[in-house]
């Protein structure tokens, strides 16, 4: 009797690409042509407001053509490019695409984290991480996203051996870019970039770079580990290191350290009254954000920027660790009368900080303190069920409307049902 022995090889083309970014192009812009067929092919400009005194939070790819990006104020996008149009932005639109995107990309790779409003990124596992298989993969997550959440929605996709370079490898081709990193090619593929490219250096960073001799990226991959923790002071140097060379190390978790709401004035509420009022909203829509990610906060901190030469005014106030809305207004009441007057406001400002998780804590003894929290916990609900600011306190009567919904770059609002129901025809409740 023979006995016949058939191995079976199987070749990986390099080492494991573990990780996909998605990068939305544009986003703001791009979601604007999707659903207004009319302004595609135009250069667009996104305002938070239509006034020529602000500025544009994002622009379409033939805006920037013009040089007309993130941050250019309205006056000078007019001036160089002239037959920009200008949109109003509408956050629920992009919160209610961004579901849409995430879906698409769900249905071909489980979304792994949620970076921002316009990025996301899936771990690769398996015979998914072959470069083959890798790129693939992302064909699909751009075909399913231009197939599900719109044809005019642009993305660029990058592929590495960790999620540090696949985001660093989305920037590296724009608009609707394919751009796969292997490791074998580290560090020398990173070469051509700036250093102000990847995510993490920026003007501070950049500057303290410059400060020990490093211009280029050459000369940063080419530093030690030690040397590199040296710089940047810290274990974040040594990661640096480990990350520019392709490794796939653990992510450390990072809390939240502050929630924060800001509010340019419009001038019909540059008053004592219309401050008062815009100040009690920022506090009702922070201390709900709060809740809703189950924390306390040990700090809130209340600021006014002025028009003019005038300095801000700033005040920090201890909160024994609450989140209900009617302990923070007290605390912000008890120092409104320290504002500086006789000056005319721009922004307010309002922060919790020194955040702890709500389980930390010890629950309230108190009758009082505990009424307050079921207060807080009974208008979430109804906000939730009816739409925002349903129902509200009072002392913010005069601005319900100001601070409306903003989506910041890390942080994505839930999409709450415009007010309905408990208006009456006279606009009261």
């Amino acid at each position: 009797m023979s006995f016949h022995i058939v191995l079976f090889f199987s070749f990986v083309d390099g080492s494991p690409l573990n990780w996909l970014f998605v990068d939305m192009n544009s986003y703001f812009a791009s979601v604007e042509q999707e659903l207004r067929p009319e302004l595609r092919g135009l250069p667009v400009g996104v305002v938070p407001v239509m006034a020529d005194s602000t500025c544009c939070i994002a622009a379409s790819y033939e805006a920037k053509a013009f040089g007309v990006t993130t941050g250019t104020r309205v006056s000078a996008a007019r001036e160089m490019c002239p037959g920009i149009v200008l949109v109003e932005s509408r956050p629920v639109e992009y919160i209610e695409m961004h579901g849409k995107i995430r879906a698409a990309v769900d249905s071909v790779l489980p979304v792994h984290r949620v970076d921002s409003i316009d990025e996301m990124s899936c771990r690769l596992t398996g015979r998914q991480t072959e470069h083959g298989s890798a790129v693939a993969l992302g064909h699909a997550v751009k075909d399913a996203i231009r197939k599900q959440a719109g044809e005019y929605l642009k993305c660029s996709v990058g592929i590495a051996p960790n999620r540090f370079l696949a985001k660093v490898a989305s920037d590296m081709q724009k608009p609707d870019g394919f751009v796969v990193i292997k490791k074998e090619e580290l560090p020398e593929r990173l070469y051509p970039l700036s250093l102000t490219d990847f995510p993490g250096i920026g003007r501070r960073m950049y500057a303290r770079l410059r400060a020990n001799g490093i211009s280029t990226v050459e000369e940063l991959c080419g530093l030690t580990e030690n040397r590199m923790g040296r710089i940047w002071e810290s274990v974040v140097g040594k990661r640096w290191h480990a990350l520019l060379r392709g490794d796939d190390i653990p992510e450390p978790e990072t809390a939240r350290k502050s929630v924060s709401h800001s509010h340019v004035l419009p001038p019909a509420q540059r008053t004592d009254e219309g401050v008062r009022a815009v100040f009690v909203n920022l506090i009702h829509k922070a201390a709900f954000r709060l809740r809703r990610l189950g924390c306390l906060t040990r700090k809130m901190t209340v600021g006014i920027d002025y028009f003019g030469e005038h300095r801000g005014w700033r005040k920090g106030i201890s909160i024994d660790m609450k989140n209900d809305t009617q302990t923070m207004i007290e605390a912000f009441t008890g120092v409104w009368n320290e504002r500086p007057r006789g000056r005319k406001p721009l922004r307010v400002s309002v922060a919790f900080i020194d955040l702890v998780p709500a389980g930390e804590s010890t629950l309230p003894l108190l009758p009082a303190e505990r009424k307050r929290d079921d207060v807080a916990a009974a208008l979430d609900s109804i906000n939730d069920k009816f739409g925002t600011n349903s129902i509200y306190y009072g002392s913010m009567h005069a601005a319900p409307d100001a601070a409306p919904l903003r989506i910041s770059f890390t942080s994505i609002p839930d999409v709450i049902k415009p007010t309905k129901s408990l208006r009456t025809p006279g606009g009261k409740k």
